[in-house]
């Protein structure tokens, strides 16, 4: 047996029984889990607090989903129709001219001028509405006599009569001090009302040049199917919306393009030399992309006088400025071709 070693000096002898009951449990919850001692520390600005599913608030924090704009199909398959009336129109109108006979198809162009003047009028209402519309119905005018009179036929006199009629449109819009503040807001409304009106006179300058006519019907064919093609595919499937405020998909402007490009290409098959079904479906895809981003913009345009607060006018014929939009364009565009690629 080893000796009892003897308590050192100055300790204490270890108890054989705790003085008291069993320890006193740790403050904390009923399982043993120890509390924190000091106060909860606040949220910081900017940390994420944890919120219960159900919490209401939830919704304010998430974007609002604009709903998107109802298509017309009626409306829709309207302007398909005035579209493809349009561009049958102005290509048998083409083949009326001649020399020394040209009366018949600057009539039609003039028409077609003025309805366009009306429609982007009564659409954009620039200010001093009735003097720019006047402004736009002259320089039509003018285009047209300068058009069938000048020798030789060329483009420049045509850009000579839009710049002098978009400076008297932006002048008569300075006259009075109410108009002046919306000048510059107004500035590309008034563009697209006197150079549309001014690229109209193109088609009379192409049919005095060689294959002028024939590069009319190709283009002006291409770009009224197109125009067709897409807004008859947005009436019964707008899809993929471009956006929700516009009533138009991806699906119906490619598909017009296309078609266009295709009846072009035919066309060119019929027509002498030297148009080859390549070079007129060139200039056929050139005129129908052209038409339908035009048609395409004045929709981006509508959506967003909308959604700025203006009222939507109730005219017919602001539903027709889509398609004379598009074909303003694509004589311009038809005139540079033929001079390109014939």
């Amino acid at each position: 047996m080893l000796p009892s070693s003897r308590p050192e000096t100055g300790r204490e002898p270890w108890p054989d029984q705790p003085p008291g009951g069993p320890p006193a449990p740790r403050a904390g919850d009923d399982e043993g889990r120890p509390e924190r001692g000091g106060p909860r520390r606040g949220r910081h600005e900017g940390e994420p607090g944890h919120r219960s599913a159900g919490d209401p608030d939830d919704g304010d924090q998430d974007e609002e989903e604009t709903p998107p704009v109802e298509v017309r199909r009626s409306l829709a398959l309207a302007v398909a129709g005035f579209a493809a009336l349009l561009g049958t129109g102005l290509v048998l109108a083409a083949q009326t001219s001649g020399p020394g006979h040209r009366l018949p198809f600057t009539a039609v162009v003039l028409g077609v001028q003025l309805l366009s003047v009306l429609a982007w009028t009564m659409a954009a209402r620039p200010p001093a509405l009735l003097t720019v519309a006047g402004v736009g119905a002259v320089a039509a005018i003018v285009a047209d006599i300068v058009a069938v009179r000048s020798d030789p036929a060329r483009l420049m006199p045509l850009v000579q009569v839009l710049l002098v009629g978009l400076v008297a449109a932006v002048l008569g819009q300075l006259v009075r001090r109410v108009d002046r503040a919306q000048v510059t807001d107004s500035l590309r409304g008034t563009l697209l009302i006197v150079a549309g009106a001014v690229s109209f006179a193109t088609m009379i300058v192409l049919t005095r040049i060689p294959m002028g006519t024939q590069a009319i019907t190709v283009c002006l064919a291409a770009a009224g199917v197109a125009l067709a093609v897409a807004r008859s595919i947005d009436a019964f499937a707008a899809w993929p919306r471009l956006a929700p405020q516009v009533p138009r998909g991806a699906a119906g402007v490619v598909s017009g393009a296309m078609v266009g490009t295709l009846v072009s290409a035919a066309l060119g098959s019929y027509l002498v030399t030297p148009f080859t079904p390549t070079r007129a479906a060139i200039m056929g895809l050139v005129a129908a992309v052209v038409a339908v981003l035009a048609d395409l913009a004045v929709g981006y345009a509508e959506a967003g006088r909308l959604m700025a607060g203006e009222s939507s006018p109730r005219w017919a014929a602001t539903h027709m400025q889509g398609p004379l939009t598009g074909f303003a364009l694509a004589a311009p565009a038809a005139y540079v071709m033929c001079k390109l690629v014939l």
